[in-house]
């Protein structure tokens, strides 16, 4: 059963969005996308599998006592479907809802893929920027029916699922999905392995927030952490990545202290002066630090 209705914030963020384009849902640029494979399922802990193939980003799906949560939906009706059929295929358990770690369209264009009657949870900025992109989507995507501000603890009998808030990030409305029993912790795209992170400054993602809500990440008792678009990896992944967050900022801090460009922090760097639509963690910081 539907527990909340969405029509208020269907109408309070209408104005605002009014006039946004489907590029806020964008896919992943081709550098962080995966190439279309197969679907695959991999178990990763006594209760949780990683989803790996399909158009779009990596996704997941937890198994409890006697039902089972998807976690995040692909980008295709197909993709989906093959997610559903892959699920059906690892149990017999019914699945039952649908937690959404954000709003990127690798993430949740697929959610027309899945069974209706199942129940969508996001974080309520993930929700606001879903609604804005079904404004000039040609096939609307079902809206998250269970949204929080905070936190939310969900329980699957014995299993609790703790979905987690730690602010602005890779966008405003990033969730982690946390398992303590299995210490798996399921982060979307706050993670990504051997390349920049990704940061939609346009969805109030931010820099800073993402090196703070790393550290968060980090404090969890989970040795396991699984992403979009990378391998399952251990908290020194995770660490390294906080690190070089760090020294990112610090560095392209004392740049603009000294005056210096957007064109010579990037040289300074070993980036790229060509414009991109995806711009470097460098060039995040950059703009953070001077607009």
């Amino acid at each position: 059963m539907r527990k909340q209705h969405i029509f208020w914030l269907v109408f309070s963020v209408m104005f605002i969005y009014a006039f946004s384009a489907f590029a806020q849902q964008p896919a992943q640029p081709p550098q962080y996308r995966q190439e279309a494979a197969s679907v695959t399922v991999h178990q990763i802990s006594p209760h949780v599998y990683e989803v790996r193939g399909g158009d779009g980003a990596n996704s997941a799906f937890i198994v409890g006592e006697n039902e089972v949560y998807a976690v995040d939906a692909k980008m295709s009706r197909q993709s989906a479907e093959d997610v559903v059929a892959a699920i059906k295929k690892t149990t017999d358990k019914p699945m039952t809802h649908i937690l959404v770690t954000h709003s990127d369209g690798d993430h949740v264009i697929g959610l027309v893929g899945f069974p209706d009657s199942l129940d969508i949870v996001a974080h309520v900025n993930s929700a606001k920027h879903m609604v804005a992109a079904n404004e000039t989507a040609e096939e609307k995507m079902p809206l998250p029916n269970e949204i929080f501000h905070n936190q939310m603890q969900m329980a699957m009998g014995d299993l609790k699922i703790d979905l987690l808030y730690f602010g602005p990030a890779h966008t405003d409305g990033d969730v982690v999905i946390y398992i303590p029993e299995d210490e798996v912790a399921i982060i979307g795209d706050l993670f990504f392995n051997d390349r920049d992170p990704l940061i939609h400054m346009h969805k109030n993602g931010n820099s800073s927030g993402l090196a703070s809500v790393l550290g968060k990440i980090i404090e969890l008792d989970a040795k396991t952490f699984l992403s979009g678009h990378a391998e399952p990896v251990s908290k020194d992944e995770i660490e390294d990545l906080h690190e070089k967050i760090i020294e990112t900022r610090k560095n392209v801090k004392a740049m603009v202290d000294g005056g210096k460009s957007l064109d010579e922090v990037k040289k300074a760097m070993g980036i790229s002066t060509e414009p991109s639509r995806w711009k470097s963690l460098a060039e995040v910081v950059y703009l953070e630090l001077t607009e």
